[in-house]
């Protein structure tokens, strides 16, 4: 390509209009794809090229002359308009094929391997919490995820006018009149469990619960719990320390210990924060925060039809994928949401 045109006057000659076609064509033909050829077309047929500069002298031609000089211009500039149209084109069309064949696939050939996908580790440890609790002889019960609001809320002792009830901490199904709510909790299973079935009563109540939590790396709008439920005559906290201990011992080690610190929950009374003692938590062993349980409130006793003064329970409720983090050292909860098959490959069957 030559180098940009003069700002000089020029005269309009034959030999000047075929020099400059002759130059543009050129430059078009130089030019190996569509950046290039853009540049060639502005050096050649944009305002100061050669063509465009002898098209501005037709100003200064004799009038009669102006007919002959402007067929022999405007046939030109034809000319390299059409070349430059065929040759843009030509390169969208190379270059569509080029990219076509670096893209090919051969539908025909073996694929080289099999990609062997995963069990997400959320299910795995769901399920090895379930044959936990199986193996000391209780049941897995399970429940609707939409929910009454008189399970979710009513039935646990909750006040109309408890915080958990408003729309910011709870998916509130349309119409509100309905009363339907995405449980925040398993704990409705528990209402039903005791509804439906003669004490005594030892379930396991895992599966998912929603609550309009932010999206970050420890908090999920949707996530899985096990809530665990016990009526029977004689029980005691210390039944529920002894359980829970056990719990721990399973599936974080036998050095693994409980702890409660006094809190308050409207369906249990007393209630307690859990603590786990986590002896092989990366950088050191340490008390973490688990969970939440207590003695079940006479109040949920009775709204299930079973007689405070003859039975007692104690119940419990910890994250799955809380759990999943403190036995895997995973940072960042919305790993387990994202649907990524490689985060669920490195756990391969077990957790």
């Amino acid at each position: 390509m030559s180098d940009a045109p003069s700002n000089d006057p020029v005269e309009i000659t034959a030999d000047a209009v075929d020099a400059a076609v002759a130059e543009a064509l050129a430059a078009f033909a130089a030019a190996s794809d569509t950046a290039e050829l853009k540049a060639a077309r502005n050096a050649h047929t944009a305002e100061g090229s050669p063509l465009a500069r002898l098209n501005a002298q037709l100003r200064n031609v004799p009038n009669d002359q102006k007919a002959a000089f402007g067929k022999l211009v405007g046939q030109a500039r034809g000319r390299v308009n059409q070349a430059l149209a065929a040759r843009e084109t030509e390169l969208a069309e190379a270059e569509t094929a080029a990219k076509l064949e670096a893209e090919r696939v051969d539908i025909t050939a073996l694929a080289p391997r099999t990609r062997v996908g995963a069990r997400h580790p959320i299910s795995l440890l769901q399920e090895e919490i379930a044959d936990l609790f199986v193996g000391m002889g209780w049941e897995i019960a399970e429940g609707p995820e939409l929910e009454h609001e008189w399970f979710n809320f009513d039935a646990l002792n909750f006040a109309p006018d408890h915080p958990a009830r408003q729309m910011q901490d709870t998916f509130l199904v349309d119409p509100v009149a309905r009363h339907l709510v995405m449980r925040t909790h398993t704990s409705p299973v528990q209402v039903r469990s005791m509804l439906e079935r003669e004490v005594p009563i030892y379930i396991l109540c895992p599966g998912r619960v929603y609550r309009t939590d932010e999206f970050d790396a420890t908090h999920l709008p949707a996530f899985t719990q096990f809530e665990g439920l016990v009526i029977d005559k004689g029980i005691t906290m210390a039944n529920l320390k002894g359980t829970l201990d056990h719990a721990a011992k399973v599936l974080f080690g036998a050095e693994a210990k409980t702890r409660f610190r006094t809190n308050y929950f409207p369906f249990t009374e007393p209630s307690a924060e859990l603590d786990l003692w986590h002896p092989t938590f990366p950088g050191g062993a340490r008390w973490i925060e688990w969970g939440g349980c207590g003695m079940v409130n006479p109040n949920v006793l009775r709204a299930a039809g079973i007689d405070p003064e003859v039975y007692s329970g104690f119940a419990f409720g910890m994250g799955i994928e809380r759990t999943l983090m403190f036995r895997s050292d995973v940072q960042d909860m919305r790993d387990m949401a994202e649907g990524d098959v490689r985060f669920s490959e490195q756990f391969g069957m077990v957790v």
